[in-house]
């Protein structure tokens, strides 16, 4: 990975599963598009298109932008063939399809009836991703990898990883497995709250689907954690190693430890009361730009 493509993804970008175009109307698809620009103009090096988007929903994202790297976070490989994937690409401006990175992700058995040989169905995967016409290529992808073979895979066949749910030191980790020169760009889920408990009772709001998914859970307790961890919504300890939790200088400092850990980039997925991640939070975006300042 060169220079060029480090400075193009940013120290931080922002990690959304509300930009989906494909699933709002025509006033939901205004106020995506308004978000997006704005989240442009305050520095924010990549815009994550998370929760399972389409490719229509991250061409949107393109349009509606100028200059900020767009990526999807992540799109599963069950959903959208590989020659779909690319010829949807290819529709996307030329001039803009340099700044788009395609993230792709293998999901989890119990949301994927299909569900089987996940490493091998990655490779195929790419495999026909570099064989489509036209193709998308290695410097445009980058893959969910949480353990050793999909790390691996993801140094060697794409621009990278971009974990999703980790601590701090799983990016220690990863960045080991994948050597100096990949991308590693980790989602690191928010919570900007000076009320400790109720600050809390967010992150578990958003936690406790995961819990259930093996990938993830499975990850943690390579990590060190029990299975105690992952009751009633996670432990305080478990919420403290995979949340920022407080106010925007908090957040800026659980940054730092990831970057310090390895990490190129860090995808802030910004969780608000009531909402799950699932609205529009500019004023918090806005609030951790301001927070951030020349760092982004």
């Amino acid at each position: 990975m060169t220079s060029e493509t480090r400075e193009a993804f940013g120290r931080i970008g922002i990690w959304s599963s509300a930009l989906h175009g494909s699933r709002v109307d025509d006033a939901g698809k205004r106020a995506i598009a308004e978000a997006v620009a704005e989240l442009e103009e305050l520095g924010y090096g990549t815009l994550w298109i998370g929760g399972s988007p389409s490719p229509e929903d991250a061409a949107a994202v393109v349009d509606a932008t100028s200059k900020a790297t767009v990526a999807t976070g992540i799109l599963s490989i069950w959903e959208h063939t590989a020659q779909d994937v690319a010829a949807r690409i290819a529709a996307i401006d030329e001039k803009a399809r340099g700044r788009f990175v395609l993230g792709l992700g293998v999901s989890h058995g119990p949301m994927v009836p299909q569900y089987a040989k996940p490493y091998s169905a990655m490779v195929a995967y790419l495999d026909a991703l570099d064989a489509a016409a036209p193709s998308v290529d290695s410097g445009h992808r980058v893959l969910a990898a949480l353990g050793p073979k999909m790390l691996k895979l993801a140094a060697d066949r794409a621009l990278g990883a971009h974990p999703y749910l980790v601590t701090a030191e799983h990016t220690a980790e990863a960045r080991e497995a994948l050597g100096p020169d990949a991308l590693l760009a980790p989602e690191l889920s928010v919570v900007l709250d000076t009320d400790a408990d109720r600050a809390r009772t967010t992150a578990r709001n958003m936690l406790g689907m995961y819990l259930q998914l093996p990938n993830y859970t499975d990850n943690l307790l390579r990590l060190g954690f029990a299975e105690s961890d992952f009751a009633d919504g996670g432990s305080a300890r478990l919420l403290g190693a995979l949340f920022a939790l407080g106010d925007a200088g908090q957040v800026k400092a659980r940054a730092q430890q990831y970057l310090d850990a390895g990490a190129d980039h860090v995808a802030l997925q910004v969780l608000t009361a009531g909402e799950g991640g699932a609205g529009l939070p500019r004023a918090q975006w806005r609030e951790l730009a301001e927070a951030f300042g020349e760092e982004l």
